[in-house]
């Protein structure tokens, strides 16, 4: 039952792409997203951008938290985190099986992956935009 799901996140919903992947994780199945720094964010771009530096700017020192990551792989694996109750053991252990990447790796280029992408009718950033302007 334990199988492998790769989903490419390319020009798909940050929100869409996490919750699918929190539901496969929690089901058991180990989880490798690529080409997160080109899954979009939708909304007005301003304010992406300061909720994003609000979230980076409450973190404290390097040895007190909350620490939010800039890099746009952290951030998606911080987002499916957001989506499992991962302070408890089946949750933590849906979050380790969670595996993202910029790009695609030469180990996954010849998988078949499952997109997620969507038409997207409203303003939206890709996450690696975000991440420069942060």
């Amino acid at each position: 039952m334990n199988k492998t799901i790769v989903i490419d996140a390319t020009e798909g919903i940050l929100g869409r792409v996490a919750s699918h992947a929190a539901k496969q994780s929690l089901l058991g199945n180990d989880i490798k997203i690529v080409n997160c720094n080109e899954v979009m964010i939708t909304g007005n771009k301003n304010m992406i951008i300061a909720k994003y530096k609000r979230a980076r700017a409450r973190g404290g020192s390097a040895q007190k938290g909350p620490n939010f990551p800039k890099s746009p792989e952290r951030i998606m694996k911080r987002t499916v985190r957001g989506m499992l109750s991962y302070k408890q053991g089946r949750g933590l252990a849906a979050y380790k099986r969670v595996i993202c990447y910029n790009t695609v790796p030469a180990e996954l280029e010849k998988t078949e992956k499952i997109t997620l992408k969507r038409e997207i009718k409203v303003n939206a950033i890709k996450l690696s935009d975000l991440c420069r302007w942060m």
